[in-house]
């Protein structure tokens, strides 16, 4: 390469969009701009991130999915080239390792182990205890003051409460690992601070496993215990950090899809009241499938890395090139969903990849759809006067956070 060739390379690099790039004022529920425009001019586009890697960003719902199915596409990330959110998350990465960021076998091994608890059927089967979850606390709120914050009050309680009992974590703890999950998915946390709140829950759910170990229990983490680490299929630290892993999923994600839905579904009481008068579940598991999609909480995209030249749109992604799946932008894709812009709970949005795509796909979807059907069936009738009790435009946004909601909201009834 001359001399000018590398100039003008090294010129073109300093002219890349950066990512993640902020949402437009008075939109909170919509992508940020600049990823409309890299879908409609340049769907598979090159983009700076935190420390001036140039990673692929992909913005085209097809390219998404063809991409993430691609076995030349590594989840890995210990290999150079993989495009870490931050600063604090690659010290995270380098210091423990589970198997959503891991390839096959070791990835399929490990998942394998936790697949079962999460079947639909059993998930299913918990419908009934959520539903009593869900009504324990609407009694409560009803029973108390006026206004209440629905985050506190409700969203969060509901999947703790789920995610405690079907893992066999005592709920009294509930502050601690709340509070260092926050720190984990917040963007300008510190390596320090990443790594000493993954040590504190890793460290408890580490004295937990013990615990269960001497006197097993009905729940998951008792599986581990007695079926996987007394057989030496893992180590106890390796079952602590799936245990952290598994926790602080089943918890943050939903909390915050059922507090920024409520939102979304007050910003449109059209649909609000298609939700709150069905008869059919079908409705209400139709409404699940487009809040996924119109929201998209995981906003910070999924992270890979190429092992391979792959050829995909016009373009070259090199071996060793890291790739961002803008899986928010996808959804709102206009060659995949008619209208992708407005919420429309009527429409059949099952193909949508909040959930991620291909052998990496969430895999606390089954339980996620059924708290969410529960707590969107159940909220909107029980209290079908339901109402922001301030401004939107005061509502303080989880820009700052991987997964995205509001840190409070108001309501009243």
């Amino acid at each position: 390469m001359t001399e000018a060739q590398t100039e003008a390379q090294a010129g073109a690099a300093v002219d890349l969009p950066h990512h993640p790039s902020p949402r437009a004022a008075g939109c909170p529920f919509d992508p940020p701009p600049a990823l409309h425009a890299l879908q409609s001019d340049k769907p598979l586009a090159k983009v700076r991130i935190w420390d001036g890697s140039t990673p692929w960003l992909i913005t085209g719902y097809d390219h998404l999915r063809s991409l993430l199915g691609d076995p030349r596409i590594s989840s890995d990330a210990t290999r150079p080239g993989y495009p870490h959110r931050t600063a604090g998350t690659k010290a995270g990465d380098q210091a423990r390792r589970t198997f959503i960021t891991m390839d096959d076998p070791d990835h399929a091994r490990l998942r394998r182990m936790v697949t079962a608890p999460f079947a639909i059927k059993k998930m299913e089967a918990l419908r009934p205890s959520i539903q009593k979850i869900v009504d324990d606390l609407i009694d409560e709120m009803l029973a108390g003051p006026k206004p209440v914050d629905l985050v506190e009050a409700f969203a969060l309680p509901v999947p703790s409460l789920v995610i405690c009992a079907l893992l066999g974590v005592p709920y009294e703890d509930h502050d601690l690992f709340q509070r260092n999950t926050k720190v984990v998915v917040r963007r300008t946390s510190t390596p320090e601070q990443v790594l000493a709140a993954l040590t504190t829950l890793t460290d408890y759910l580490d004295d937990l496993l013990a615990a269960k170990q001497a006197q097993p229990q009905d729940d998951l983490l008792s599986v581990l215990a007695t079926e996987r680490v007394a057989t030496g299929e893992m180590t106890r630290r390796e079952a602590a950090e799936m245990g952290v892993l598994l926790l602080g999923a089943g918890h943050e994600t939903t909390a915050n899809m059922i507090a920024l839905g409520t939102l979304a579904l007050l910003q449109h009481p059209d649909q609000l009241a298609l939700i709150r008068d069905a008869e059919d579940p079908k409705t209400v598991a139709g409404a699940v499938e487009e809040l996924l999609r119109y929201l998209n909480i995981t906003h910070s995209g999924r992270r890979r890395v190429a092992l391979e030249d792959i050829e995909i749109g016009g373009e070259v992604i090199r071996a060793g090139d890291g790739v961002v799946f803008a899986n928010d932008i996808a959804n709102r894709d206009p060659k995949a969903f008619p209208a992708p812009e407005r919420l429309d709970i009527t429409r059949d949005a099952r193909r949508h990849v909040a959930f991620g795509y291909g052998v990496h796909q969430c895999l606390g979807q089954p339980l996620a759809r059924v708290e969410l059907q529960v707590v969107y069936n159940t909220l909107y009738s029980r209290i079908p006067t339901l109402a922001l009790a301030t401004d939107v435009h005061h509502l303080e946004f989880k820009h700052d956070g991987f997964v995205y909601g509001v840190y409070e909201l108001p309501v009243t009834w």
